[in-house]
């Protein structure tokens, strides 16, 4: 087999090897390449000390040095080099109290977290693959290297990487991995909410998101989203549904597109049902304000898990409006587009087309239309250049001021009033009236 590696990558390999030392690719830039597909990094592994890594390259930064990594700067991107490596104990979950440096390279893979990260290439040995990750490969398999539940204690978070990797890949994940997931899934409960953050997007914006699923099955959620398994637990008995909430939610991942904000959005939207379940005389259930609740939840995980602001503020905003149902009219569009914000209302609509494709098949296909008719509507909008915000309105704050208007908490809402004025008649968004009008309001 033969990859085709970076000229860069080839340079590292052929600069350790003139000096003496073996180097090779390694880890997921050499599973991607097997797969066909392009490898986001490259990384090197080697027989040589990081002071001898760092002596042979002109432009080096000291990484991870502790651990052996250098990071050799090539044509302005960065590549890491790692000394072959035997790493002690694992006492936090997470790093090893020690590294022992090795000159043997199958020490090295076999520390690694499964067999298809744990191959080595190099144009002169060809591919190294002492633990089967090719045939893992062809087979579709996730597999541990070595002892599952000795990869799972030293590092947890290779529990929920394994269905992360499933998901990506749409791979199985192999028996007696699977059964050490599952038994050690509470010690995700010792990993820090920013690494759960990103295997967790990384699993969402997949090809398969609903893998999310056997996180469930494996009791990783319970560790990592307890929000998720009392959706998968409640259920919605009515004309609407013909899923659980969790179930509804996966099938709303797999439709929805892979982006971030919109996944988040989605994995979240009706989190706040179990909370407000109510069930009537007829055993019909309804899920009351559960918009609000869900985009109050939405903003607890996500600070808990450490996500920024901003992704916090469009995830909350999109749960919140998600259920509401604007009559088909111009003015009505205008007015919700002006309350959530331009930048937003797409999005919105592909979240609700999403919701409504995963609810029963009897409902489906009129709801989808109306989804359809409120975009044809907003497009029908953006076209005429129709103000829905402060900063297309014909008048700001200094033009009031300038017209005699104090500054203060009264502009903003003077201003807020001309903005709801434009809203329902496009027409009145000129300097002369908004000037005139906002005289009224003062």
């Amino acid at each position: 087999m033969r990859i085709a590696l970076p000229k860069q990558v080839e340079q590292i390999i052929r600069v350790l090897e003139e000096n003496g030392f073996e180097a090779f690719a390694v880890g997921g830039c050499v599973r991607d390449s097997i797969l066909g597909r392009q490898p986001s990094d490259w990384d090197v592994t080697t027989s040589a000390l990081p002071e001898q890594v760092k002596a042979l390259f002109r432009k080096t930064v000291d990484t991870g040095i502790r651990h052996g990594t250098v990071t050799v700067l090539l044509d302005g991107a960065g590549y890491e080099v790692t000394t072959y490596r035997i790493d002690g104990d694992y006492r936090d979950g997470r790093h090893p109290s020690e590294v022992y440096f090795t000159r043997n390279l199958e020490e090295d893979l076999k520390r690694r977290d499964f067999t298809i990260n744990a191959m080595a290439y190099n144009d002169r040995a060809g591919l190294v693959d002492r633990f089967g990750g090719e045939e893992d490969l062809k087979s579709g398999m996730i597999r541990c290297v070595g002892s599952a539940g000795e990869r799972f204690e030293e590092d947890a978070l290779r529990i929920l990487r394994a269905v992360r990797f499933s998901a990506q890949l749409g791979f199985s994940i192999e028996e007696e991995t699977k059964k050490a997931a599952a038994a050690l899934a509470p010690s995700l409960e010792r990993i820090s909410q920013e690494r759960i953050q990103t295997e967790l997007v990384k699993l969402l914006v997949s090809d398969h998101p609903e893998y999310l699923k056997t996180a469930w099955e494996l009791g990783i959620t319970r560790a990592v989203l307890p929000e998720f398994d009392a959706m998968m637990e409640t259920p919605q008995n009515g004309g609407y549904h013909n899923y659980n909430v969790g179930e509804h939610t996966l099938k709303a991942l797999e439709v929805v597109r892979p982006e971030r904000i919109l996944r988040l959005t989605v994995l979240l939207h009706d989190c706040g049902k179990p909370m407000v379940r109510s069930t009537d005389e007829d055993g019909r259930d309804h899920f009351y304000g559960h918009g609000d609740v869900s985009a109050q939840m939405a903003l607890e995980i996500l600070k808990r898990l450490r996500f920024d602001n901003d992704t916090i503020r469009k995830v909350r905003t999109l749960i919140r409006f998600h259920d509401w149902r604007p009559l088909p009219t111009e003015r009505a569009v205008r007015r919700m587009a002006g309350r959530i914000g331009e930048e937003l209302f797409l999005l919105l609509l592909e979240v609700k087309r999403a919701d409504e494709a995963a609810k029963a098949p009897e409902r489906r296909k009129e709801a989808l239309e109306s989804v359809d008719e409120l975009e044809a509507l907003y497009r029908s909008i953006q076209e005429r250049g129709d103000c829905l915000s402060l900063k297309k309105l014909a008048v700001n704050g200094q033009d009031l001021i300038a017209d005699g208007m104090r500054p203060g908490k009264k502009l903003g809402e003077v201003l807020n009033a001309l903005l709801a004025d434009v809203l329902d008649e496009p027409s009145h968004n000129t300097k002369e009236y908004l000037l005139e009008q906002s005289r009224s309001l003062r």
